[in-house]
């Protein structure tokens, strides 16, 4: 399953760039996103890891970075057991991949998101975890992020 979702920002992409990249950001902008840990300095370098659970803070995902090109691409993933317990029980096997790509087609930054959902034909995949990363919910987070930058000077 893939999801994308874009929106043009006023801001220069190293202020979009830098915003969306910090996970610490995620709690208070991606609906799905309940707690982030782990995260050791920032920015995040390629091959740091980092976990976030989602709304319930009980569902742990491991991320892993795997390219960082400020300001044009960044690209994390999730491999194994997606949505395990605390104690690494649980989930499901596959493997998640997150872009998030930065244009500038006029002023401003276009900024797109695509999440790809790979799991084998019988992982016992949650309704739950589907409501996540439904459509609606990535537009609502770029909807946030826009509100968390208003207050962020226009470059």
């Amino acid at each position: 399953m893939t999801t994308t979702s874009a929106t043009s920002f006023q801001h220069a992409p190293e202020v979009v760039y830098d915003f969306v990249t910090n996970p610490n950001n995620w709690t208070k902008t991606y609906p799905g996103s309940n707690y982030v840990g782990k995260l050791d300095d920032l920015p995040l370098k390629v091959g740091d890891t980092w976990e976030e659970a989602g709304p319930d803070g009980e569902h742990i995902y491991t991320w892993h970075l795997a390219i960082a090109m400020r300001p044009t691409l960044w690209m994390f993933n999730s491999v194994g057991r997606l949505g395990h317990d605390r104690d690494g029980n649980g989930g499901f096997e596959g493997r998640i991949s997150v872009q998030y790509h930065f244009t500038q087609p006029g002023a401003g930054t276009l900024f797109s998101r695509t999440m790809t959902i790979e799991a084998y034909r019988d992982a016992p995949m949650p309704d739950k975890f589907f409501r996540i990363v439904n459509p609606a919910f990535i537009d609502r987070y770029h909807d946030a992020i826009t509100r968390e930058l208003d207050g962020v000077p226009v470059s």
